[in-house]
């Protein structure tokens, strides 16, 4: 299970790399002029704050991967972890109704996510 929490712990670090170069590969320094001035400062702190988030959660598997397999509060990590990107996959369906390949790979992603948190709360 220590493996799953390390594997886990790459992949939050990575989507948070992911996240950096949102305004890149959205274009966002064009596509953002578009909305107000509130909706377009409402993404750019969601997207930080999900950088941090991404960031901070791969950090504590990482060095706290004995504490989180070891307590209560551990396992309750795991399970939130896993109910973000479960929750990150309805959204997909909701929000992102694109027949691309791409978003069909994000989703993979996403159900990835969902699955590899999971398994360590539960065992």
């Amino acid at each position: 299970m220590e493996t799953l929490i390390i594997i886990g712990g790459i992949y939050s670090l990575t989507l948070g790399v992911f996240h950096l170069f949102f305004w890149k590969f959205f274009n966002w320094g064009k596509d953002l002029t578009k909305l107000s001035l509130v909706n377009k400062g409402i993404m750019q702190i969601l997207n930080i704050q999900m950088i941090f988030v991404f960031f901070s959660t791969g950090l504590i598997c990482l060095f706290l991967r004995h504490q989180i397999l070891e307590t209560t509060l551990g396992k309750l990590f795991l399970l939130a972890n896993s109910a973000f990107w479960g929750i990150r996959v309805i959204n997909q369906f909701i929000f992102l109704r694109i027949n691309d390949y791409r978003i069909h790979l994000l989703t993979l992603v996403f159900i990835i996510g969902c699955i590899l948190f999971l398994i360590p709360a539960i065992n």
